[in-house]
């Protein structure tokens, strides 16, 4: 394996363990704004990607402006991804069948009909996500390991070494 296939492998094994992430649109005026949302599970045509509500404001901020940046952190390890993209969207029915998940159903009110918060629920929209560049940090050091490592730094007024930095670039992550 690859030093940029261990870096790829990582980058997504820390996303796979934060269960919501913080996705960042720029709105017509130009400010920023963030929500928390589910990242799906891996697909073969998209590098990340979310389902959303049709009539949500972010789905007119990616219109506007396609460039997003998501952003995860774990509490418990204190790792973390940033992730800088470009965000299409996709109302294709069939591949918001194939990819439904039940779960789903929770962040989409039943209002009768057919917005029901089924597959076939208009509102239903995915958000995929080309990455241009990430950057992460990954624990090098197990528990007791990084308290000490803590320990030492607030003592000595030095950086502890208990995470690793790491940039991938947007050609790396095209397999």
């Amino acid at each position: 394996m690859s030093k940029q296939e261990k870096k790829l492998d990582e980058l997504y094994e820390l996303i796979e363990d934060i269960e919501i992430a913080m996705f960042t649109t720029r709105r017509p005026d130009g400010r920023l704004v963030s929500r928390p949302m589910a990242t799906q599970k891996q697909i073969p045509d998209a590098d990340l990607w979310f389902v959303t509500d049709r009539e949500t404001h972010k789905l007119d901020e990616i219109e506007t402006d396609p460039q997003v940046n998501i952003a995860y952190y774990n509490g418990r390890s204190r790792e973390w991804v940033s992730v800088s993209g470009r965000a299409t969207i996709s109302h294709d029915r069939a591949r918001i069948r194939e990819l439904y998940q039940p779960d789903w159903r929770m962040w989409f009110e039943d209002k009768g009909g057919e917005k029901n918060g089924g597959p076939d629920d208009p509102r239903l929209t995915l958000v995929l996500i080309d990455v241009e560049s990430a950057v992460y940090a990954k624990k090098t050091a197990s528990g007791p390991v990084a308290l000490f490592e803590m320990a030492k730094g607030f003592a000595t007024g030095s950086q502890p070494d208990v995470l690793r930095v790491e940039k991938i670039s947007g050609a790396d992550v095209s397999r």
